[in-house]
């Protein structure tokens, strides 16, 4: 391929994926989903706590928008084939909980403007992967020491949470 301006040859952009491409729109379903059922939540729905784990719908929603980064930092890491490290259970619940506290007043507006913007990013980084990099695999800390693929783990987590919540949040505002 040239470059008409220069005659130079251009660069070639990283190839989209089908894989890649699907990922990404399920994501972003997930996404839209829990964000458009949080929309609809009453002031009192926003504060009450989700079944088996306490903290409040809103929490949750803005939850889910907060770990996107850290769920691509994470991939990104398998995608280049190496390993994931000193990230632990507990390590997870520990984030989790120091983000309830910090966030337990958190807005319906602020949320949803944190899971839209943090998860069409996390789609975008999707997207740029390829099917090599989705398919290295390395040994992951949080599943004691297994090699995984980087589809797996943004299937598991990044990919796979807002669903996850939405059935939890549903449950805890009896909209099942």
């Amino acid at each position: 391929m040239m470059n008409v301006d220069s005659g130079k040859p251009a660069e070639n952009p990283v190839q989209r994926t089908s894989r890649a491409d699907a990922l990404a729109d399920r994501l972003e379903r997930g996404a839209q989903q829990l964000a458009a059922f949080a929309s609809t939540l009453t002031d009192a729905e926003w504060q009450i706590p989700v079944p088996g784990d306490g903290r409040s719908v809103g929490v949750v929603v803005h939850h889910v928008g907060n770990m996107y980064p850290i769920e691509m930092q994470l991939a990104h890491v398998l995608a280049g084939g190496q390993p994931i490290t000193g990230v632990l259970w507990a390590t997870v619940h520990g984030i989790n909980a120091q983000h309830a506290l910090d966030y337990a007043n958190v807005s319906k507006a602020d949320a949803l403007d944190l899971l839209q913007r943090n998860s069409t990013a996390a789609a975008e980084a999707i997207r740029a992967m390829t099917d090599e990099m989705l398919a290295a695999a390395a040994p992951v800390s949080l599943y004691e020491d297994a090699p995984l693929t980087c589809q797996f783990f943004l299937e598991d987590h990044a990919v796979r949470h807002s669903y996850h919540h939405l059935a939890r949040v549903r449950q805890a505002v009896g909209r099942v």
